[in-house]
């Protein structure tokens, strides 16, 4: 299949919470891990993805070359113990991401690897030095350009230990000592003939370690006491029947964080006049939100901070590691919620610093997603307890067009479990808790959004009702619910005597929102505090946790489910968007509904549960005494007539309201019809496909709402392993045989590199045809959403016209 037939536009994800699992390569790339992947990412956006581990990456490093050239290799760590070698496996294209390949797995560690590194060796090998939670270090020689013979090793005795290679093996020669906590990160960079370590640690300092090889002379020289200089410890190191003969000495302590410094990172070697240079600049990252650069005063040689970036406010902790670009104009730090903080030199004024534009994402399950009505932006929600918003970024004076986060719309307390758009700027989600809860857009998302995506800002405040919107939210210090920030709560106090604090109250305010006025995708710190939408209304009326969420083509109902044990907790509740009042108790299940759909004419709703069956309800035609509309049980399956021998955890309609398909924990996918207005009783509604095996537990299911070009269906399947599978189904076509599914073919190894690593949780095409942020005559392209176990939001483009 070409290419161009299924593209990957946009991974949201978000870097695991672990020191050591960012490293950025010489070539401009920064690989980092998330979950049990590691992403290659530009710093744009996310050009490929590796997946081999199965589980957790905790420690990613690039292998660098003594000539500066982009690198060939990486090493990965995770907790599943294992180490993997990836290789370029085309020079050519190093970083198109198809071209990294496992090249070789390491088994030996017996509990999850914290900490890599990798040097090339003199006969053109890999060295790979590991650390695990068993307390080892290890060394692997890995098959395929200079020999490094030092390792050194920080750990929680508060020492960094130096280990030497003498006749092919590693040999303790030394202890550093000076630190009064754990030693939380450590690398090494070479000055001339000298040898630079810095190490850092949880007593917030930083030291400079200078190792330097000694000549006969100079043992002597230390008898010298007119020279001042700083107590160096000698070691020998005896490799090949020569002895060599080293020093190492303190060179400095920098004190200038306020918490633990998990990060330290050398500035790159860069080329000056022709020649390899290493400038003394050291990058620190602390969990007190700030990133120093730290360098020499050129008059004395004292080291000094330089430059101070960093988050101000917020409830986050701080920053777990940080990188420099190989020219040193762009610094990034990873956050303990997996958030990614790049900071750009400017270009016009010397030395000021300005947050960088970067990719983001949930750092645990996502649950839920859902396209806006039009197409043009997507909502998801997560275990991490976070609503996030990603839309197309429509750049100035440049065609490229890239997905970013633009607005986290609810910061909650609970699991976020699921959500429903019931407008073009109104949803409403769920979590663990018994509590629905409904969001509107303030004015100042609605504006930010039409210059991000290049929509005509008077057109979406006229449907937006402008006039009665809030200009912003922001949330209680103790508080679950968003409140709306109107025009009137920004009025700044100008007034010497209204400055001072007549209360309690006035020196803790509740209100954090301050507007923006946006050009490009907001950093992490606006994100937590400026993007939030306030809470319009709550709604009661369930038992136990909220499950999840469905709403109709024509925005005025929604229907919700929570977990249930038994049936009296199982029942469907029906809810007006207008009134936002209780319509209707659908009671029919006797497990947790486990998902909902609307026909897209809205006038059936199909519900599946745990209990290995599926209820299809029909709206009632209106009446004189109510116009509210009602829904009765039209049909369903019971235990002697249900198909599926396991829980049912997807279903979807196709798009003219004849066909629903259910996915299931037995592997089975099946399409059930066609639908018929005069039909009445379950026996109408029977299997009117072959039984699809996927071959794993079938968690997602979506019917594509634009036919191919045959008439066919297009349906996307999520597996429990995290593949998603496409398939075209033709009605009537010899159902018999098997005859009426085809599998889209797609390239193994492509197909591979673009799947989740665990369970999709849930599969949303476009509404309309076309591509996000490029238009809608694109009648040959639609549109997929993924959310996954994996952390993990993808969205896929594909020729429709192309399937094979």
């Amino acid at each position: 299949m070409a290419a161009s037939v299924i593209e990957t536009c946009h991974v949201a994800c978000s870097a695991n919470r672990a020191p050591n699992v960012v490293s950025w390569g010489r070539g401009g790339l920064i690989a980092f891990g998330s979950c049990n992947s590691v992403c290659l990412y530009d710093p744009q956006v996310i050009v490929g993805l590796l997946n081999g581990h199965t589980g957790r990456v905790n420690a990613v490093r690039w292998v660098h070359r003594t000539e500066n050239a982009p690198e060939c290799h990486l090493v990965s760590g995770g907790s599943d113990s294992r180490l993997i070698l990836w290789e370029a496996h085309e020079m050519k294209k190093v970083w198109c991401c198809l071209q990294f390949i496992q090249s070789v797995e390491c088994k030996g560690h017996t509990a999850a690897v914290c900490a890599v590194d990798a040097v090339y060796t003199e006969d053109s090998k890999v060295l790979v030095a590991s650390s695990a939670s068993d307390s080892t270090v290890r060394l692997w020689l890995c098959s395929d350009d200079k020999d490094v013979p030092v390792l050194a090793c920080g750990g929680d005795d508060c020492k960094v230990h130096l280990y030497a290679q003498a006749n092919g093996q590693l040999q303790k020669v030394m202890t550093l000592q000076g630190h009064e906590d754990w030693v939380r990160g450590v690398e090494w960079t070479s000055a001339g003939a000298e040898l630079l370590l810095a190490s850092c640690s949880q007593d917030s300092l930083i030291r400079v370690w200078r190792l330097c090889a000694k000549s006969g002379t100079d043992t002597h020289a230390e008898d010298d006491h007119t020279i001042i200089k700083m107590k160096e410890d000698v070691f020998e190191v005896k490799d090949r029947g020569l002895t060599s003969v080293f020093a190492a000495s303190l060179e400095t302590v920098l004190a200038g964080h306020e918490n633990w410094v998990y990060g330290v990172h050398w500035h790159p070697p860069v080329y000056k006049g022709g020649e390899l240079q290493q400038p003394l600049c050291l990058l620190s990252a602390s969990m007190d939100k700030t990133m120093i650069i730290w360098a020499p005063e050129e008059a004395s040689g004292v080291w000094v901070e330089q430059v101070r970036v960093g988050e101000v406010g917020g409830n986050t902790l701080g920053f777990y590691g940080c990188q420099m670009s190989p020219d040193g104009a762009m610094i990034v730090a990873h956050a303990f919620q997996g958030a990614l903080h790049l900071c750009v030199i400017a270009v016009r004024i010397q030395g000021e610093w300005r947050p960088g534009v970067v990719v983001s994402g949930h750092f645990d399950v996502v649950q839920d997603l859902s396209w806006d009505p039009e197409g043009e932006f997507i909502l998801t929600v997560g275990s991490d307890q976070t609503t996030r918003l990603f839309t197309p970024w429509k750049k100035q004076n440049n065609k490229e067009i890239t997905w970013h986060e633009i607005s986290r719309p609810q910061i909650h307390g609970y699991d976020m479990q699921c959500l429903a758009m019931v407008g073009r700027f109104q949803f409403v989600s769920g979590a663990d808790e018994k509590v629905l809860r409904v969001f509107q857009a303030p004015r100042n998302f609605v504006e930010n959004f039409a210059t991000i995506s290049g929509a005509s800002k008077e057109k979406l405040l006229t449907t937006s009702d402008a006039a009665s919107l809030p200009e912003g939210a922001s949330t209680p210090a103790l508080g679950l619910s968003n409140k709306a920030v109107f025009q009137g709560g920004l009025v700044p106090k100008n007034n010497k005597e209204e400055e001072q604090f007549n209360s309690i109250s006035d020196q803790y305010q509740e209100s954090y929102f301050h507007p923006l006025i946006l050009t490009e995708p907001p950093p992490e710190d606006h994100l937590l505090q400026n993007t939030l939408w306030p809470e319009v209304q709550k709604l009661y009326g369930h038992g136990f946790e909220m499950f999840c969420l469905a709403s109709d083509s024509t925005r005025t109902l929604v229907a919700s489910a929570c977990k249930a044990s038994k049936a009296e907790h199982a029942a469907v509740l029906l809810w007006s968007t207008t009134t936002w009042r209780q319509l209707q108790r659908l009671q029919y299940h006797t497990l947790t509904v486990t998902q909902m759909a609307f026909s897209p004419d809205a006038q059936l709703l199909l519900a599946v549960s745990r209990d290995r069956t599926w209820s299809l309800w029909r709206r009632n035609p209106p009446t004189s005494e109510s116009s509210e509309p009602r829904f009765s049980l039209q049909a369903h399956t019971g235990k002697d007539t249900a198909v599926h021998s396991r829980i049912i955890w997807s279903c979807d309609w196709s798009p003219d309201s004849k066909y629903f398909v259910t996915s299931s924990r037995d592997k089975k996918v099946i399409v059930w019809g066609p639908w018929r207005p005069e039909s009445s009783g379950g026996s109408e509604i029977k299997p009117c496909s072959s039984v699809l095996d996927v071959g794993d537990s079938a968690t997602a299911v979506a019917f594509c709402p634009v036919l191919c070009s045959d008439d066919s269906h297009l349906l996307a399947v999520g597996l429990d392993c995290g593949r998603i599978l496409l398939f075209r189904w033709t009605p009537g076509q010899d159902v018999a045989a098997g005859g009426d599914w085809l599998f889209v073919f797609l390239d193994p190894e492509s197909s591979h590199r673009q799947s989740h690593t665990l369970a999709v949780k849930r599969l949303r095409w476009r509404p309309r045809a076309g591509r996000a942020g490029v238009g809608n005559n694109e009648s040959s392209w639609v549109q997929l959403a993924s959310a996954s176990a994996d952390h993990s939001v993808k969205i896929f483009s594909l020729n429709k016209h192309h399937l094979q």
